[in-house]
């Protein structure tokens, strides 16, 4: 099986609004949740962590440098884990403008993005792009991850500063489970 390289998530041919892809009735709540993801895993499983595995100081994707007018900005890349299981690897681009006007956003390490913006009043959402990555994904050279996985991607905006989150829902989230318990 082809691995996609999480580079490549951005450029993925396949995101789409979610009235364009059928998505199976228990990922839907997962995928369209427009409130905070974190808070949403905690309140599934209380035993939830995060793993920082890149926060840097890059040259952004063309697609997001022509969207934002700048070249560089930070990626930040990190695992949602409950019960110590990697159930969401999390990729953000920040463009340096946002980096500048909301310095908070760098100094995050283990704590998750989204229990910063999702606390700011002004906080703004695009509309939730889905896919379904057929192909798995390829973390590192030894973490590789069989598909189909379904991820979805939205960009905020914090003070006016514009910032993209994209979620790769993995394996280990047992969405069986959570169907159970909510009806």
């Amino acid at each position: 099986m082809t691995m996609m390289q999480v580079d490549n998530i951005l450029d993925f041919s396949g995101w789409c609004e979610a009235q364009n892809l059928p998505i199976p009735a228990g990922w839907r709540d997962w995928l369209l949740c427009k409130g905070s993801l974190t808070a949403k895993l905690k309140a599934y499983n209380p035993a939830f962590s995060l793993q920082l595995l890149r926060h840097q100081h890059t040259e952004l994707p063309p697609a997001l440098a022509a969207r934002w007018q700048q070249s560089a900005g930070i990626r930040r890349e990190v695992l949602l884990l409950l019960s110590g299981k990697p159930c969401v690897f999390a990729q953000s681009w920040l463009p340096l403008t946002t980096v500048t006007a909301l310095q908070p956003l760098t100094q995050l390490g283990q704590q998750p993005l989204g229990e910063v913006i999702f606390q700011q009043a002004d906080l703004q959402r695009s509309a939730i792009e889905v896919a379904c990555l057929n192909a798995g994904l390829q973390l590192s050279a030894t973490d590789k991850i069989a598909g189909p996985l379904w991820a979805r991607r939205s960009y905020f905006a914090v003070q006016q500063h514009e910032l993209l989150v994209q979620e790769v829902f993995l394996s280990t989230l047992d969405i069986k489970d959570e169907m159970a318990v909510t009806g």
